[in-house]
């Protein structure tokens, strides 16, 4: 994390004195795009570093979903069970992944190169069901496009 502390000081310069405890998601996001997910010792490096409490850290850590605590595959494969995705055949995708994988929501395949999660909402409620692969949207899914891009994942 310490190499990241230019870009927190270029950030810390745009807040008001005492607006530190604001900075605390723009330096979780950041260190997540570095590392791949958030550590403890991250943790304990910003609370030193912006002088907030860690339940503040652990806080933004435990409410938002597109924060991790442990590293994932190279491929994170994110799949929506909100309602809309649900009533799209959401399910029904999430069980087709657990049985091509052999892996349940939050694990990661035998090889490293998959993990599999569920996630509350993506946001994409008109293209539903919704998989995200890393940064990448897939909309509309369907069991015949999840084994093509399973296939593509290798």
């Amino acid at each position: 994390m310490k190499h990241l502390i230019p870009e927190f000081e270029r950030l810390k310069a745009r807040f008001p004195a005492g607006f530190e405890s604001s900075l605390v998601l723009p330096c979780v996001r950041r260190i997540q795009e570095d590392r791949g997910f958030v550590a403890d010792s991250d943790i304990d490096g910003l609370v030193a570093y912006l002088g907030v409490p860690r339940i503040q850290i652990e806080e933004v850590l435990s409410y938002y979903t597109q924060f991790r605590r442990t590293p994932v595959g190279r491929w994170h494969l994110q799949t929506c069970r909100n309602v809309s995705c649900s009533m799209c055949g959401a399910e029904r995708l999430i069980a087709h992944v657990g049985a091509s994988l052999g892996i349940g929501p939050g694990e990661t395949t035998a090889d490293g190169r998959i993990t599999f999660s569920t996630v509350e909402c993506l946001g994409s409620c008109g293209t539903a069901p919704v998989v995200v692969v890393n940064e990448t949207y897939h909309e509309s899914m369907s069991i015949e496009r999840l084994d093509a891009l399973l296939r593509e994942l290798g």
